[in-house]
């Protein structure tokens, strides 16, 4: 009767124990999830519960700033994107995050102590150890990457957007000088062989491009200006035309007394040309572009023609086929840039064709799961006075302007003779086009409509069409 007894008691006793161990390791996994909820909420129940409190306060201004952010997010954009673009935020923002990292990874090892692994069984203490050490990586590797992304975006803006000074929008606008420059050992210097003037509606994101050919002549200039004291007559010298300026202005720096004689005497020159006030500039170095789609996965672009790679100096090493294209960092340049067996007027409507493709496809996911790639590439590509103040308001304006329509007009034949310009009716026609852009009624002549109303599918396949368009996602 005694052992009887005795093995009841003793497999009651094996029962209870093993139904103990169960119930301390289901609250040792209790704790450190708790942790990865809430940190401190675990030291609050078990351990230092003046820690505790202060990681759960911590944790909790951490949520009201999320909320606030939220709010922002739904009721001012700009707002959001002025704080996440301000370079002292970015700084203290990063420092928060790494101390973050160590301090939560050091309440989740806090709170497998609090489990007290050493009393676990050895099948329980290994999940135990493996699931807090799986969470300390994942939480320290999720942050410090967050850090780095970080640091990576306040070193673009402070090596990019370096500018302090801040313009304000002129008559409801801002008007932007878009420049692609193409520098190498066969160039004297970063020559801007594209010029767009990006128009932009300060309210709605409403754009119009306007896009001017390099070979304009007879550039005219601001009175009082440096250039027309040297060019009265406009850019009258043998084979000076407008993409031309920069090179002379930087090769006369001394009469300037400027950092940037060069771009100064662009934006003069396209300010008396469209009769538009500038506000900022951006020079993009087209050997760095093709990094940039690179960066982003490429660009699909609806090929209108069939366009050559090379061929410019140098022999044709390959073609772009007519057609929707998925097109790498190279294939895309040469199609914004090829002028081989088509002309000038060609290449810049694919110019803003590349332009809009790139607005529309360049979402702020993608922007966000690339942002190493793109801030490495276009610290070689982009040069731009707009300061970081108000890059807030152009990545708001920038997600506004892929809702709604972007215009264009270039001044081409047979509107513009380039060789013998009439600037009065560029600046009609800038102004029309903006005038419509913006809903005012204007008449439209037989040139206007002609050169804006693809005729038929031969001439909707035209690139120059995209020279001369209400709606350039359309006709792209």
């Amino acid at each position: 009767m005694r052992d009887e007894r005795e093995g009841v008691f003793g497999g009651s006793y094996s029962h209870t124990a093993e139904a103990s161990e169960r119930v301390q390791f289901r609250r040792a996994l209790t704790l450190t999830f708790m942790t990865l909820v809430m940190p401190g909420s675990a030291q609050i129940v078990m351990g230092n519960r003046r820690i505790g409190r202060i990681a759960v306060r911590v944790w909790l201004v951490c949520l009201v700033l999320g909320g606030l952010a939220l709010f922002l997010t739904l009721t001012s954009r700009s707002g959001l994107f002025t704080l996440l673009t301000n370079e002292h935020l970015l700084t203290l923002g990063r420092w928060l995050l790494i101390a973050g990292a160590v301090a939560w990874v050091a309440l989740l090892l806090d709170a497998w102590r609090l489990g007290r692994p050493l009393q676990l069984r050895r099948n329980h203490r290994l999940w135990m150890t493996g699931v807090n050490a799986a969470l300390c990586f994942a939480t320290a590797g999720v942050m410090f990457f967050a850090a780095h992304l970080v640091a990576v975006q306040n070193g673009f803006i402070g090596t990019v957007f370096a500018s302090s000074a801040v313009s304000g929008p002129e008559s409801g606008r801002y008007n932007v000088l878009l420049l692609g420059g193409d520098s190498g050992p066969d160039r004297d210097g970063l020559r801007p062989d594209s010029l767009t003037v990006a128009s932009i509606d300060a309210e709605t994101g409403r754009t119009v491009l306007i896009g001017l050919p390099r070979n304009l002549e007879d550039v005219p200039f601001p009175k009082g200006s440096v250039m027309a004291e040297e060019f009265p007559r406009g850019f009258d010298c043998e084979g000076c035309t407008l993409n031309g300026v920069n090179t002379w202005a930087n090769d006369h720096a001394k009469l300037f007394g400027q950092k940037r004689p060069g771009v100064e005497a662009t934006m003069g020159a396209v300010e008396e040309i469209t009769g538009l006030d500038l506000n900022y500039h951006a020079m993009v170095n087209l050997r760095g572009f093709a990094k940039l789609v690179d960066a982003v996965g490429g660009v699909t672009i609806d090929v209108k023609e069939r366009t050559a790679i090379g061929g410019i100096g140098a022999p044709i090493r390959g073609w772009i086929p007519a057609g929707e294209q998925q097109l790498d960092g190279k294939e895309t340049l040469w199609y914004a840039r090829s002028r081989v067996q088509n002309d000038d007027w060609s290449r810049m409507g694919r110019q803003k064709c590349v332009m809009n493709a790139m607005l529309q496809q360049l979402s702020p996911q993608k922007v966000l799961l690339n942002v190493e790639q793109i801030a490495d590439s276009s610290k070689s590509l982009l040069t731009t006075d707009v300061p970081a103040k108000q890059l807030g308001t152009f990545m708001d304006l920038a997600l506004k302007a892929r809702t709604e329509k972007v215009s264009t007009v270039s001044l081409v034949p047979p509107a513009i003779f380039t060789g013998n310009p009439d600037y009065g009716k560029v600046r009609r026609m800038v102004d029309k086009a903006i005038a419509r852009a913006e809903g005012v009624p204007v008449n439209v002549g037989i040139l206007d409509a002609r050169l804006s109303m693809p005729d038929n599918n031969q001439e909707k396949k035209d690139p120059r069409k995209a020279n001369r368009t209400e709606d350039l996602a359309a006709l792209c």
